[in-house]
């Protein structure tokens, strides 16, 4: 059977493009285009490409932050950027992506790179993804299954995280979202902007106006425009102080 292939790109002429170049082999289907990185998050999740084609600059969310969200599924495609910009190539490789392609793409570089994609199986993608933490990201969105639709939160607009158990609620300047990336990943992308304060919370940085005691005596932060109450934790507090103490 053919491998099914998703192709993304903001660009009509590029996928035309690829889609040319794909239907010279019998190989490889197109399932699916894609003009956005929301876009081909919803399309994967609906028919299960086994690769999907993806240029990194689109309007919305773009190719990366798309990536970084599909390596978070139990299957997740193999991802193959496309981009005629050279400088993306180290943050492109911190998502998992399984190949890396100039434009303009040709056949030979294609298929290689299409062809290695579809030898490596899931534990193998898995280990390329944590080989590749700490590299820096810049993801701008987090995002969030809203009654079947996906949606695009602004990471400056997020007040807070809040695990329980295999959730993280996410508590934003226009209401409460759940979903279900780890604690741990998005400390991990968001440590410049985020801090922890508890083992089960993270909390923006520029919304942390200070400390209090609660009625049982146990510390906690005081943020700006909500009065939600967060505790802070006896291992996170010397921290959590120096950072109040610091601005």
């Amino acid at each position: 059977m053919a491998i099914k292939v998703l192709v993304v790109d903001d660009e009509e002429y590029a996928r035309e493009r690829i889609l040319g170049l794909l239907n010279k082999t019998s190989d490889y289907e197109v399932c699916a285009e894609a003009e956005n990185g929301a876009e081909a998050i919803s399309l994967v999740e609906r028919l299960q490409p086994e690769i999907v084609l993806m240029d990194i600059s689109m309007p919305g969310m773009d190719g990366l932050e798309a990536a970084r969200y599909l390596s978070t599924l139990e299957n997740p495609p193999a991802v193959i950027f496309t981009t005629a910009y050279g400088e993306y190539a180290l943050e492109a490789f911190s998502t998992k992506a399984t190949g890396y392609l100039m434009k303009p793409i040709r056949q030979e570089q294609l298929l290689q790179s299409l062809e290695q994609a579809r030898s490596l199986n899931r534990v193998q993608r898995l280990e390329m993804l944590e080989q590749r933490e700490g590299v820096k990201s810049n993801r701008r969105h987090i995002c969030a299954r809203m009654r079947g639709n996906l949606e695009l939160i602004p990471i400056e607009d997020v007040v807070y995280f809040q695990a329980d158990q295999k959730y993280v609620t996410v508590r934003h300047n226009k209401g409460v979202v759940i979903i279900e990336e780890s604690l741990k990943s998005l400390e991990n992308d968001l440590a410049d902007r985020f801090i922890r304060i508890h083992r089960n919370a993270l909390v923006a940085k520029s919304c942390i106006t200070g400390l209090t005691k609660s009625d049982m005596g146990r510390t906690q932060v005081t943020l700006d425009r909500i009065t939600d109450q967060l505790e802070v934790s006896r291992r996170h507090l010397a921290e959590v102080r120096r950072f109040v103490r610091g601005r």
